[in-house]
């Protein structure tokens, strides 16, 4: 457990909590745009990360690397998240509509749904996702079928985000802080126990 320096008022608990906090606001204004969302948390995860070994996990920190990091595949992969989320709530409304089997294709469609949100929010997490979002996809689906707990804590934290979210609208500004450090921490948990496997 961390000591307070002198003149600190908080522990280093609380100030990963206030970094946490700050980089979630910026997130949430880096994913205005929409497209940008990958990218937002993708950087969010990555300065959450560095957290923990020791660099600073401050907004200015955040938005220095989301200007460095900004490129034509970030975009892209914007596109295809905000794609995906219209095209899945559209097949809920078709669903909602009293076609004839609705409610299989609804079960049918949140699974997949659920599935693509865990794949999408665990490339996010991972580091490869700063310079290349196809080996973070790739190695993100690989870790949902081999995790299946860390699955579940992904699908947890999006509800608890958005569950304050919606209790409280304004959290909606905080939730994405929160969010990648839960992220992250599946990801780091991920990590750590494939360095403990023998061999």
């Amino acid at each position: 457990m961390g000591t307070r320096e002198p003149g600190e008022v908080f522990g280093p608990r609380m100030t990963l909590f206030a970094d946490m906090l700050s980089v979630g606001l910026a997130t949430a204004v880096a994913c205005l745009p929409l497209v940008t969302a990958p990218a937002a948390l993708s950087t969010a995860c990555a300065v959450l990360r560095g957290a923990g070994e020791g660099r600073p996990a401050t907004a200015g920190q955040y938005f220095a690397l989301l200007r460095r990091r900004l490129r034509a595949g970030d975009l892209v992969a914007g596109v295809v998240a905000l794609a995906g989320v219209l095209l899945f709530a559209a097949d809920l409304a078709l669903a909602g509509a009293g076609l004839p089997g609705a409610p299989l294709f609804a079960v049918t469609a949140a699974a997949i749904g659920a599935g693509a949100t865990v794949v999408g929010l665990r490339a996010c997490a991972r580091p490869e996702a700063l310079t290349d979002w196809t080996a973070a996809v790739r190695g993100a689906a690989r870790d949902a079928v081999r995790d299946v707990g860390g699955d579940g804590l992904v699908l947890l934290a999006v509800a608890t985000a958005a569950s304050c979210a919606w209790m409280l609208l304004p959290l909606a500004f905080l939730a994405p802080g929160p969010l990648a450090l839960a992220l992250t921490a599946v990801d780091v948990r991920r990590t750590v126990g494939a360095d403990r496997q023998p061999g």
